[in-house]
């Protein structure tokens, strides 16, 4: 299975002229901005925020629906692999325990790749994926 974290935004114009972003998949994840192109930069940042709160609160990170026609906002690559290991081992039912005993690590460092604020490398993120039977791909599109 493929963990995209490409999510739709709805952006609306307020009576001020402000640009409101909301994520219809993400219920209370909204920000808003001072025109369109700051409302999209706006919402990457209210995104990874949305997702590392599902983390910290040991929640399912909600999938992104399919949507056409409407902007989509991604996290940076380096939360992007940090959910991607969440979910593979809240998938697997694995503990941060059995996946340091397999990586040969202390689970201190498996807690440290799952904080979403922690500056983890991301090889080594890779390295954990790789263990639970997941590759990590990295896409580059144009804007």
């Amino acid at each position: 299975m493929t963990e995209r974290y490409a999510y739709r935004v709805d952006l609306v114009t307020d009576e001020d002229g402000r640009v409101m972003a909301r994520f219809p998949d993400l219920p209370g994840a909204s920000t808003d901005g001072a025109d369109r192109a700051d409302a999209l930069i706006e919402a990457a940042d209210c995104l990874e925020e949305a997702i590392a709160g599902c983390m910290e609160r040991r929640e399912d990170i909600p999938p992104p629906s399919l949507s056409q026609g409407y902007p989509l906002v991604s996290p940076g690559a380096l939360i992007s692999a940090k959910a991607a290991l969440y979910t593979a081992m809240r998938a697997q039912k694995m503990s941060n325990s059995a996946l340091a005993r397999s990586l040969g690590c202390a689970e201190g460092e498996i807690r440290r790749m799952l904080d979403p604020r922690h500056a983890t490398k991301i090889t080594r993120l890779e390295t954990a994926l790789a263990a639970l039977g997941k590759r990590l791909v990295v896409e580059v599109l144009a804007e």
